[in-house]
């Protein structure tokens, strides 16, 4: 998958660029511990568990920008991420991830599975192979997972959040290249049911 890391902004806040972490960032995988590894595997199981979602969510940006909207995804393939008010709807349809300006009409495709919405989406989920496992940390009701992309470490770095009993999705942060964090807030979250196929259909310009 490249450049794994570089479209979680282009969907709700993964915009990572290419330019080297601190020496201290690019270090190999971590020597995981049996109980981290148990975690790791115990996440996986989670994430693939996930067949539908919809959620609110509140993106943070380390300059302190606020935005919220709408996520929902429904696996394998397909995910919508829209602003409350902010122009921009990103939509993935299992093909394709498709970035749209409604107030411009302006309409960009790439190709899912170079980007990070093809991690979250894609029918079995591993962290491992494309992305290296960087930390885990578990402190008791708050699990956090560090990953790279395996070969291009120095593009930016996700930490997956998680809630503990039940273990639920919570949020996720992205360093970007330059070491700039933004952060996705979930709230509301709805897990399995019924999801509208139209909700996954990008608009074309007039």
């Amino acid at each position: 998958m490249k450049k794994i890391l570089a479209s979680l902004t282009l969907a709700a806040s993964l915009a990572i660029t290419a330019a080297p972490l601190p020496a201290a960032a690019q270090s190999d995988a971590a020597e995981l511990s049996d109980a981290q590894q148990a975690t790791v595997e115990r996440i996986e199981g989670y994430l693939n568990s996930i067949t539908t979602m919809q959620a609110r969510f509140t993106q943070t940006a380390e300059n302190g920008g606020v935005a919220e909207g709408d996520f929902y995804l429904s696996r394998p393939g397909r995910m919508r991420i829209e602003y409350d008010e902010l122009p921009y709807l990103y939509v993935a349809d299992g093909f394709w991830l498709t970035y749209y300006d409604k107030e411009l009409g302006q309409r960009s495709d790439a190709l899912l599975g170079s980007s990070l919405a093809d991690f979250i989406t894609r029918p079995d989920i591993e962290l491992s192979g494309d992305v290296t496992v960087r930390g885990v940390r578990d402190e008791g009701g708050r699990i956090e997972i560090d990953i790279v992309q395996t070969s291009d470490p120095g593009a930016g770095m996700l930490t997956l959040v998680f809630t503990d009993s039940p273990l639920r999705l919570d949020s996720w942060i992205v360093a970007d290249a330059a070491g700039l964090t933004t952060e996705i807030q979930l709230s509301n979250a709805r897990f399995g049911g019924q999801l509208s196929s139209s909700l996954f259909v990008a608009p074309r310009p007039d």
